[in-house]
């Protein structure tokens, strides 16, 4: 049919290899759609052959206990340049997919951005998140450590800004505007409050405690930025481990691997059986920080058959009209508030619950 069709109708021939020819092409977005989650609390295969395994979670040097539930992370599936390739009919796909996002390239990656730049990127942010993860649930258990935020090099944008400058590598920030820093989360809040005005620094630089103020500037996500990498010191007085798929990247997987850590080291347990998601970063404080993808990880978690969730207060508008059923969302500004949650869904308090605001309408 489809050749009698060509032969009737030569002109349509045409437009017909053109179609195909575009369909071929590339397409100048970025898609993001469910991924799989990861129980935290459970064992990772190791092998080739999946006949041994390790728990993903390992504390040396403090009591431990075992646990039940699920304390999942979830992920998100990215297609497009530098790391693949969005085709055409993809992108047509997802545009009518309630459960895909497309984003132009251009506004996720920097021109001449490569595959291995992006691999590293999530690879060091995957790192630094199990070190805080770390610093943030030995701090809910009252365990002291020693931290310690320093200034590792600068991007280009920051170069143009104005930021080395300022700054130099080595610099340990102690506080922003005033207020005491010990993670990332609460360095880009500060940054973000100074909406594009410089931002005050208090900073150790050898032995000299001084103060700079570092010009900020905006990107077109919306945020703002000083462009500084930065890098985190800590002295923990107990040992761990965090093992993962080494095709995992990010730092959102911050909250529930600090809630795992918790789940571990704590003889009652938090899930009380139950099965949870979740996804956020947390500072060395406990704070919990917004991440990307929100909606196509609560779709992941309730496919896997996780019953609850739980989201960085931050992200709660985006969930906005994409709620799915069958899986109660609830918003966190920390990993204090989240273990509150946890134990409120363990023990049935519905007067805590219905206090609690919900995320997403």
């Amino acid at each position: 049919m489809g050749l009698r069709r060509t032969v009737q109708f030569a002109g349509g021939s045409v437009a017909l290899v053109g179609g195909v020819v575009a369909l071929a092409l590339p397409a100048p977005y970025i898609s993001e759609s469910p991924g799989p989650i990861f129980n935290t609390t459970a064992d990772v295969q190791h092998d080739e052959n999946g006949e041994e395994t390790e728990p993903i979670i390992e504390v040396d040097g403090a009591e431990t206990y075992p646990t039940e539930g699920t304390l999942a992370l979830t992920t998100v599936y990215v297609n497009g340049a530098p790391t693949s390739t969005l085709f055409v009919p993809d992108a047509v796909r997802g545009w009518f997919s309630p459960t895909v996002d497309l984003t132009p390239h251009e506004l996720v990656y920097p021109s001449g951005t490569t595959a291995e730049e992006v691999r590293e990127r999530n690879t060091a942010a995957m790192t630094s998140s199990q070190d805080l993860a770390f610093a943030a649930a030995l701090d809910q258990q009252g365990i002291e450590f020693g931290v310690e935020l320093f200034v590792e090099g600068f991007t280009p944008e920051a170069e143009e800004a104005g930021v080395g400058e300022q700054l130099q590598p080595g610099d340990r920030v102690l506080a922003a505007d005033g207020e005491q820093i010990t993670g990332i989360e609460g360095l880009r809040g500060a940054v973000n409050e100074a909406a594009g005005e410089p931002v005050r620094l208090t900073v150790l630089r050898g032995d000299e405690e001084i103060g700079i103020d570092v010009p900020t500037y905006q990107e077109a996500d919306g945020d703002y930025y000083m462009g500084t990498l930065m890098g985190t010191d800590f002295d923990f007085p107990v040992e761990g481990e965090l093992r993962l798929s080494e095709n995992v990247g990010g730092p959102s997987a911050g909250l529930m691997f600090a809630l795992g850590i918790i789940d571990t080291m704590s003889e009652d347990s938090l899930t009380g059986g139950e099965s949870w998601a979740g996804t956020g970063t947390v500072d060395p404080d406990g704070t919990v920080g917004p991440i990307g993808g929100i909606p196509q990880k609560i779709v992941g978690a309730r496919d896997a058959g996780a019953e609850h969730f739980l989201a960085p207060r931050e992200n709660c508008d985006e969930l906005n009209g994409r709620l799915v059923s069958g899986l109660d969302v609830y918003g966190v500004e920390t990993v204090d508030e989240a273990v509150e949650v946890l134990e409120a869904v363990r023990d049935d308090d519905q007067d805590f619950l219905r206090q609690s605001e919900p995320c997403g309408r």
